[in-house]
């Protein structure tokens, strides 16, 4: 029974994460019908299921918001703004009522409530949407199947049928076409179909709402006919429906109101129902923390073939090198495919800030538009769930900060509404997320004197803008004016550097006085596996991730002693900064005679990393520091070597930081 309350928690997550979409749709779109019908359901099932599992209090407090609803699916009262924001705010309540579903919510419930039936009662005082004109009377053609599963779930067709002829007039013809022979018969399944000849003056909306329950499951046909043609045919052939199809004159739906329906009116019934039964069957339900199991028997598979890769050419048996080689495709193949299923599309996260949008522009007062680009590109689940609370602070930074007052704006020639747009695209073997605001942008003066009241520079002192603009991440900075509910404190934007950093991502930001300001945000693609370049410097091996190695050069022994006090290496026509790894670990070993440059980069940056030796390219599963290394910057993680050993994974972040700082201030000595 546990396993079963948590598959209904987790379908009624999904469930409640759709209601939350449709209604955000819905302020937009407040006259669609399909949405009112799509949110009417969900909340239905919910209480229906709630119900089923125990969820008493669910069940009751989601009745009410379906009766509440229910209104505005019959057309007496019309979708407000305000409607629906109590709704969006009981959905909440809902979503606290599943996680917690013994606490003490009755209050907050009661308020909600109460918020709900005022809200409908301004909708009903506001008046009803404008009726729709009276149908004339119209023959329709209905034909239906429900799913073969359909008495288990509880659906019963001779209900349905019976709402159709409270409908109007219905001539009822069963298909029993697909029963088959006894023996292979399910006494439980559902083999037949109906077509029923309705003459109503209802319109097609009304014949709709009798499946509105069971729609998404079943198959379903509408179409107007010719009343008199059909009399005639089913008086000659009382048992063919099928050929009234074939004499009837032609539909008289249009297209489009034909595409309202999930099932398109014209497909054959039992192909969709194939294709659906197809769909259902390529879909599996695997649980998160499964998924990270599998990848960490994945990871020790690794490890384990690049030992026996090692021993195999320590030696000279063919036969076991040959199945070393073998193993190591294998492995690669399994691995290629394990990060593919760990990868979701963006669209997941950004999906969520809807809501956050909606709620910044009634708390702020400010009319904003929320918009994204780039929604399909993938990323390693694990790095989607750490990014949610990063772009939340951006964004609220972005409303609250950037973006001015509707009347600021229109003085300042700009729309009364703001827009905050939320993007993503791979760049090699990264996704960069960018948040872009076009508000009033970072004022640079306030921050600066915000950055010299708290000592974080000297008055006056010479510092780039990049590094100004990058102020604004240091804990305790902030320039708003006032403390308010969502921002003031400079907590906010120190989590996302610290979140963005610990993903082993990076941070770029631009701004432009009165035009808005655009963060950049560099995360790679999985935190799980990479491949990397296995360099040595001294006795101890390291990796650099692969996809921030640019290029390898050599330096020899000459090269590097006129280098000294300089480290710079010109790199076609251009001076690169480079870092001695021998000097900075302080290894206490003489250089080789040729080392190596290793040139990185991270975004439009980019240093060398002297090194004595580069090994080769090595799959690197990557584990944690412990607590008592994870505070040292130099390094983002460790790995094991195929005879045991530990390696430490360079952080090319920090490294191209360290670099450019050594930089600026030979720079700033010249």
């Amino acid at each position: 029974m546990n396993e079963a309350i948590a598959i209904f928690q987790v379908e009624a997550r999904e469930n409640l994460e759709l209601i939350e979409q449709g209604l955000l749709d819905l302020l937009d779109r407040p006259e669609d019908r399909d949405l009112v019908d799509a949110v009417f359901r969900g909340l239905h099932t919910l209480k229906g299921s709630g119900a089923m599992f125990g969820f008493d209090a669910l069940a009751g407090f989601t009745h009410h918001c379906e009766t509440a609803f229910d209104r505005v699916r019959k057309g007496e009262v019309a979708a407000t703004k305000d409607l629906v924001s109590a709704v969006l705010a009981a959905r909440d309540h809902m979503r606290r009522l599943l996680e917690d579903p013994s606490g003490a919510h009755g209050a907050a419930g009661d308020a909600l409530l109460a918020d709900l039936e005022h809200a409908v009662r301004d909708a009903d005082d506001a008046g009803a949407p404008a009726e729709a004109p009276p149908h004339m009377a119209t023959t329709w053609r209905v034909k239906f199947e429900l799913p073969a599963d359909a008495f288990r779930n509880g659906s019963n067709p001779l209900a349905l049928l019976n709402e159709l002829r409270d409908l109007g007039d219905a001539h009822v013809v069963v298909d029993a076409s697909r029963v088959p022979a006894l023996g292979r018969m399910e006494p439980t399944d559902l083999y037949l179909g109906w077509t029923v000849t309705l003459t109503t003056d209802q319109g097609r909306a009304a014949i709709e709402d009798v499946f509105i329950f069971v729609m998404d499951e079943m198959t379903l046909s509408i179409e107007a006919v010719d009343a008199e043609l059909c009399d005639a045919v089913e008086d000659a052939h009382p048992d063919a429906p099928a050929s009234v199809a074939e004499k009837t004159a032609a539909p008289q739906t249009a297209p489009v109101e034909a595409a309202k329906l999930p099932v398109a009116s014209g497909a054959d019934p039992v192909d969709a129902g194939a294709a659906k039964s197809t769909k259902v069957t390529e879909s599996v339900r695997v649980p998160a923390d499964r998924l990270d199991e599998l990848m960490d028997r994945v990871g020790e598979l690794v490890i384990a073939q690049s030992r026996l890769s090692q021993i195999s050419n320590a030696g000279t048996d063919m036969a076991l090198r040959a199945v070393s080689e073998e193993i190591e495709r294998l492995s690669g193949e399994l691995r290629d495919t394990m990060m593919v299923l760990r990868m979701v599309p963006v669209s997941t996260l950004f999906g969520r800030f809807r809501r956050l949008v909606h709620d910044l522009a009634r708390e702020t007062g400010k009319a904003i538009e929320l918009s994204t680009d780039g929604e399909s590109t993938e990323i390693d689940k694990t790095v989607i769930e750490r990014l949610a609370d990063p772009l939340v602070h951006l964004i609220r930074n972005a409303a609250d900060h950037g973006l001015e007052m509707a009347e600021d704006r229109t003085a300042a020639g700009k729309p009364a509404t703001g827009r905050i747009r939320l993007s993503a695209h791979q760049s090699g073997g990264e996704v960069v997320i960018t948040i872009r605001d076009d508000g009033r942008g970072i004022d640079r003066d306030r921050v600066r004197a915000k950055a010299e009241s708290q000592g974080l520079i000297e008055p006056g002192a010479a510092i780039s803008d990049h590094d100004l603009l990058q102020m604004i991440f240091h804990p305790g900075l902030s320039t708003a004016a006032a403390v308010t509910n969502l921002s003031g404190r400079g907590v906010g934007m120190d989590v996302v550097k610290r979140t963005i950093e610990g993903l082993r991502g990076s941070i770029d930001i631009a701004s432009r006085p009165g035009e808005g300001s655009e963060v950049s945000l560099r995360i790679p693609l999985t935190l799980a596996i990479i491949d990397g370049l296995l360099v040595r410097v001294g006795h101890g091996r390291y990796v650099l991730p692969l996809d921030a190695v640019e290029e390898c050069l050599e330096l020899s022994l000459d090269e590097d002693l006129r280098s000294r006090g300089r480290s710079f290496i010109s790199l076609r026509n251009s001076l690169v900064p480079f870092l001695r790894l021998r000097e900075m670990f302080d290894t206490g070993t003489p250089p080789e005679l040729h080392q190596k440059v290793v040139v990185v980069s991270t975004g439009a940056e980019r240093i060398g990393l002297v090194v004595d030796q580069i090994i080769g390219d090595h799959q690197t599963v990557i584990k944690s520091m412990s607590k008592l290394h994870s505070g040292l910057p130099t390094f983002s993680g460790a790995t094991i070597l195929g005879d045991g050993a530990v390696a430490l994974i360079l952080d090319v972040g920090h490294l191209v930081a360290k670099g450019q700082q050594q930089e600026a201030q030979m720079r700033e000595a010249v």
